[in-house]
């Protein structure tokens, strides 16, 4: 079935830790207004082969998209029904050209070549200048014990940021429309300066029907294909 708890995450980012070969996410401790504390996991590599993610990052997302955002409190918001006015959709939504995606490693020795590097360039900008984060996907929320990596309890957090739709094998029960995963950052509330960052999975098809099932296998439609 689709991602049944998927929404929007929206706060700002305190710290962050780079994923590695053991913890293949990428983590940002997140906050909102009211003091609760967000793990956010963003994934740096791919359990299906091959496991480069796919990657783009925009500094030109229009912001007539994203009216309804600024609208929304801080903390966690359920986006259920496919809503289109706040839900993202990689293949419908027409936020980014989808053919701009570069596959990047997790990491690499030296500076600026991989992916811990391309979401960190922003994460750490957006820490300095108290930016507003809004990471989508899907939510756990009340753990019993402290978060493994930050520490803060409940653990609450965010993960699957990346499109859920296309999918193979053991993942096609997360197929959906309206219900990809993403993250959009708010620097300058008075400009209106938005980035967003996109990931996805070189196996991911995209080419899906209206239940997020791919239609044509990944090596006749893939991120190159219009």
């Amino acid at each position: 079935m689709p991602v049944n708890r998927y929404g929007v995450l929206k706060g700002q980012p305190k710290e962050t830790i780079d994923g590695t070969a053991q913890s293949p996410h990428y983590q940002v401790r997140i906050q909102d207004d009211n003091g609760v504390q967000y793990r956010i996991a963003v994934n740096v590599s791919s359990q299906s082969q091959p496991s480069q993610v796919l990657y783009f990052a925009s500094e030109d997302i229009n912001t007539d998209e994203t009216t309804n955002l600024t609208a929304l409190g801080t903390g966690f918001t359920y986006i259920q029904n496919n809503q289109p006015d706040i839900g993202l959709d990689y293949q419908r939504g027409n936020l980014f050209d989808h053919t701009k995606m570069i596959p990047l490693p997790e990491t690499l020795p030296g500076p600026d070549n991989d992916l811990n590097d391309a979401i960190d360039s922003y994460f750490k900008a957006a820490i300095q200048e108290n930016a507003t984060v809004y990471a989508f996907g899907d939510i756990w929320e009340n753990e019993t014990k402290p978060d493994p990596y930050f520490h803060f309890t409940p653990g609450n957090g965010i993960h699957d940021i990346h499109m859920n739709q296309g999918n193979v094998g053991q993942w096609t029960e997360d197929d959906g429309i309206w219900q990809d995963g993403g993250i959009l950052i708010n620097f300058d509330k008075t400009s209106q300066k938005w980035v967003g960052i996109f990931l996805a999975f070189q196996s991911q098809s995209w080419c899906t029907d209206d239940n997020g099932h791919a239609i044509k296998p990944v090596d006749e439609c893939n991120y190159q294909t219009k």
